[in-house]
């Protein structure tokens, strides 16, 4: 779609001024708007947006698509910094188990958990791997998402690590939405080195890295820094091979417990700090002031019944806040960001400005992604939805379980077309 034009849109929400990367603290509370507006985009970038009253037309009509968007409001599309979604197999035992019980811990503790899901990844081709993230990924573009990390991690070797960043790799190629690829080897420690974890670690660190980034599969590197996971001094380790190559960090941290590990991956000079669900005063303290995202995963907190994230703080720190839909087999069978949003709003008690923010400008700043989308500014991508008519933008998340949107654009060519679109 080499030319297209949104019209009469109720309002454009997002309109950040050119050179705004990210938002935070009392400013993610501000969202710019445009009421009754219009966007024009060519060759899938954003040209030019201003209100009807002011329009000055265009004067070639070929080659134009024009949508009608009275009465809905118009967004940048979703960014969902944090999933897993390439794996093998969903786990719904262990969420019957979880039902009867017992907790993430207890079903890692007998063999289940991540260890599952290595156990079957290994076992599968491919092929197979990429079928299926495809099919999870065109559900979540249907949902509004147009940009997404996805995580290896279910693999836990050399061979099945790079398996999976192979076909994250793939997932780009065939797929419109923007995808990054991170290097999450240090997910859980595999049963082969149970007794040996300096052993894994050290094979992380001397043979898959310096192969990942030979390969330039990955974006990022990360590290499930937890309590029966790995430790502060490892993550340091990892992330400073990680930097060597030329891979930014990317950490899984608080999920459980507070170890000291946002510090160290503030220091490192991480990108982002992912879960966050357990903070002590220390622990916000080192993120303010700096430029590491905090990345909150209200979905897993919903699903897993763990405490959520303190957004609240943390905005009053003066963080820039973002949110992540965690999709994986385990902890959120979901990657609809459309839920986050409402979960934010209403379990982190974000205001629907700031949880907007948070899954858009912010989301796409964690992905590094934040010069090319996240706002409907002028000169980036036209990666954007289209609501049905609302009344509000508080109405999106305030009707939770309702699917509000009608037409999802990425790099100016529908993925999901609606009534607008007709």
């Amino acid at each position: 779609m080499p030319r297209l034009l949104i019209k009469n849109a109720k309002a454009l929400v997002g309109v950040h001024p050119e050179g705004t990367t990210r938002v935070g603290g009392q400013a993610m509370a501000s969202l710019p708007a445009i009421e009754d507006g219009w966007l024009l985009a060519e060759h899938g970038r954003i040209t030019s947006v201003g209100r009807m009253a002011e329009w000055p037309g265009v004067s070639d009509w070929n080659d134009l698509t024009v949508i009608d968007a009275t009465g809905r409001l118009v967004l940048p599309g979703w960014c969902d910094p944090h999933t897993h979604v390439v794996f093998a197999a969903p786990r719904e035992e262990e969420f019957v188990d979880k039902i009867r019980g017992l907790s993430y811990q207890d079903i890692a503790a007998r063999g289940g958990g991540i260890l599952n899901s290595a156990r079957a990844l290994r076992l599968m081709s491919e092929e197979a791997l990429f079928d299926q993230a495809s099919s999870r990924l065109r559900d979540m573009m249907h949902q509004g998402t147009v940009a997404v990390e996805i995580k290896s991690g279910y693999g836990l070797s050399v061979e099945s690590e790079l398996k999976m960043l192979r076909v994250v790799n793939r997932l780009k190629e065939a797929l419109p939405l923007h995808i990054k690829a991170t290097l999450l080897a240090a997910h859980a420690l595999p049963p082969e080195f149970a007794d040996d974890r300096q052993g894994y670690v050290g094979m992380i660190i001397g043979e898959l890295i310096p192969q990942v980034a030979k390969e330039g599969l990955a974006d990022f590197v990360d590290v499930f820094c937890e309590t029966n996971y790995f430790t502060v001094d490892e993550m340091e380790r990892i992330l400073e091979a990680g930097a060597k190559h030329g891979l930014s960090g990317k950490v899984h941290v608080n999920q459980f417990t507070s170890l000291g590990g946002i510090a160290a991956a503030v220091r490192r000079g991480a990108l982002s700090v992912d879960h966050l669900e357990v903070m002590e005063p220390s622990d916000l303290d080192a993120l303010q002031g700096g430029g590491t995202i905090p990345t909150l995963l209200p979905s897993c907190s919903f699903f897993l019944r763990i405490p959520y994230a303190p957004a609240r703080a943390l905005i009053e720190r003066g963080c820039a806040v973002a949110l992540a839909s965690d999709h994986n087999p385990g902890s959120t069978p979901s990657g609809n960001m459309n839920l986050v949003l409402s979960l934010a709003c209403i379990q982190l008690r974000m205001l629907p400005e700031e949880a907007v923010n948070a899954a858009t400008l912010n989301a796409a700043a964690a992905m590094g992604l934040s010069h090319e989308l996240g706002s409907l500014t002028p000169g980036k991508r036209a990666s954007l939805l289209i609501t049905r008519e609302v009344p509000s933008l508080a109405y999106l998340p305030y009707a939770f379980g309702t699917d509000h949107l009608d037409t999802v654009i990425i790099d100016g060519t529908p993925v999901r077309s609606g009534d607008a679109l007709a």
